[in-house]
């Protein structure tokens, strides 16, 4: 019997139901109060008349009206610079001792994202939050015991001019209480390592000797790690290693263009629990097994607001426009993509994350990531987002029956005419005129402005099939290889000739 694991799980039940509802309404309205009171001495909070803000009676209306968007170069810029120095009581009091590195998806030099005690803690509080909403899975009291292997990316944080940096995972796995350690695998020693492949390859030599239950970490890299323990061992599937593996969480982006793949390497069905932790801050979790959104976490440091996700609102390099109109939680609506806003108790104000996000349950702040600002294509008028990409590539894999756990693509010009060419990665032999062909009924058929453009100027779809390691190898090629890194689904046209070229050297 599972003495130690019936107790852990008896505990985390009553937690919870000890634990009221909340508000979501009321409790954003209390983060954001928080937030101007705690920064309204800071540079920040008296350029922006927070002390003003703080004595309205409309104290989101007004937190709105005056302060700009910012993304992260605009902030860095005007302000996070002076906190990158070393400056104290800038965007948030004090000086953090933690900068989140984020490699982005576009190659360039790394953003560095303060990271503070505050949203450490906050980090801390939504993990025991999750933790607590297992009670809500049908869970056996053994899983309850059993090892949880987490592949994020090194806790061997650099320093630098006074404070360590690294990836968010690599923050967070550094900072784990001392009671957890026993179940966190691969241990200290090997989540140190710096190169993944190594990590790994170790992860691999030494899968036999852990008793894995639950994974956690981005499908793509959770999923390369399988396939080489699968191979290492010379085994059919990851349960001939790890036989109660049960729940996987996954995050920071939508699991579906993986679960084909993903399934394929495992003996039996397990819990998939969607998880959405970013550079930024710990902002939604999935805490019922009935759904595969997550709720967004309304009460830990993070005020959220969101803007309508539509071309007339959003540049080029997937900024907001200033002038595009913001709402609050209050004022949302269901199926609609947003751009999400935050602003957090690590300093940053009214910041566009990057991601878009629409609610499946209002009632219950319940969201699903959509896609990204930077990857929606509108060239010539095709308004292409994320979500309607990866819908379209789930119905390629039905009707073809193959895995297309990887895509890229971008719009070409061809003797004076512009195309969608679409790079796909499966290990399948389909003809590419067929999936082409395929693909744009597909896309015509869910989205009326691509209709459009393809009787317009868009005048049609390439398609190019390459291995699934293709994309991995151009994540290396790029020194972003494992950790929180995310491939780019859509890309400009010198990124695009990069990519052309780099897999014309693979083939």
């Amino acid at each position: 019997m599972a003495v130690k694991g019936s107790i852990i799980k008896s505990i985390i039940n009553l937690k919870d139901a000890l634990t009221p509802s909340k508000d979501h309404l009321e409790a954003q309205e209390a983060v954001l109060n928080g937030l101007l009171e705690k920064a309204k001495n800071t540079a920040f909070g008296k350029a922006y008349n927070f002390e003003t803000i703080l004595s309205s009676n409309e104290k989101s209306k007004v937190f709105a009206d005056n302060m700009p968007y910012f993304d992260y170069n605009k902030i860095k810029d005007e302000w996070w610079h002076r906190v990158i120095a070393g400056e104290e009581n800038v965007t948030w009091p004090g000086n953090p001792d933690y900068f989140a590195l984020s490699s982005g998806t576009t190659g360039k030099e790394s953003k560095r994202i303060p990271v503070t005690n505050d949203m450490i803690e906050a980090i801390k509080k939504a993990g025991v939050k999750q933790v607590e909403a297992l009670s809500n899975f049908d869970l056996p009291a053994t899983f309850f015991e059993k090892d949880i292997m987490m592949l994020g990316s090194s806790t061997n944080l650099n320093e630098h001019n006074g404070h360590l940096e690294g990836e968010i995972s690599g923050i967070s796995a550094s900072k784990i209480p001392f009671w957890f350690e026993g179940y966190y695998k691969p241990g200290k020693a090997i989540a140190k390592i710096d190169d993944w492949d190594e990590r790994v390859a170790l992860i691999a030599k030494k899968a036999k000797d852990f008793d894995i239950g639950a994974l956690s970490g981005i499908p793509s890299w959770i999923e390369l790690m399988l396939e080489k323990v699968i191979r290492y061992n010379n085994v059919d599937t990851i349960h001939d290693i790890w036989p109660n593996l049960q729940v996987y969480t996954s995050g920071g982006i939508a699991f579906a263009p993986y679960e084909k793949s993903f399934n394929k390497l495992l003996r039996h069905p397990i819990t998939v629990i969607d998880t959405y932790l970013a550079s930024e801050g710990f902002i939604a979790f999935q805490d019922r097994p009935d759904t595969g959104a997550m709720r967004l976490i309304t009460d830990n440091g993070i005020y959220f607001e969101f803007v309508p996700f539509k071309p007339e609102y959003v540049n080029e390099d997937g900024s907001l426009k200033q002038d595009a109109p913001s709402i609050t939680l209050s004022q949302v609506e269901r199926d609609q993509d947003y751009v999400l806003l935050i602003s957090t108790v690590a300093g940053a104000w009214r910041y566009i994350i990057g991601d878009t996000i629409a609610f499946t349950d209002i009632e219950r702040a319940e969201i699903k990531i959509t896609g990204r600002t930077k990857f929606f294509l509108n060239v010539v008028g095709s308004q292409l987002s994320v979500n309607k990409m990866n819908d379209a590539l789930l119905e390629m894999e039905t009707q073809f029956n193959i895995e297309i756990p990887e895509f890229t693509l971008s719009a070409v010009k061809i003797d004076h005419a512009f195309y969608h060419h679409w790079y796909l990665g499966t290990s399948s032999t389909v003809d590419n005129k067929k999936m082409a062909d395929v693909l744009d009924r597909l896309l015509q058929k869910a989205n009326k402005n691509y209709k459009v453009a393809r009787s317009k100027a868009l005048k049609g779809v390439k398609v190019t099939t390459v291995s699934p390691e293709v994309f991995s190898d151009w994540n290396g090629h790029q020194k972003k290889k494992g950790g929180q890194v995310k491939m780019e689904r859509v890309m400009g046209e010198s990124r695009f000739k990069e990519w052309e070229a780099f897999v014309s050297r693979s083939r």
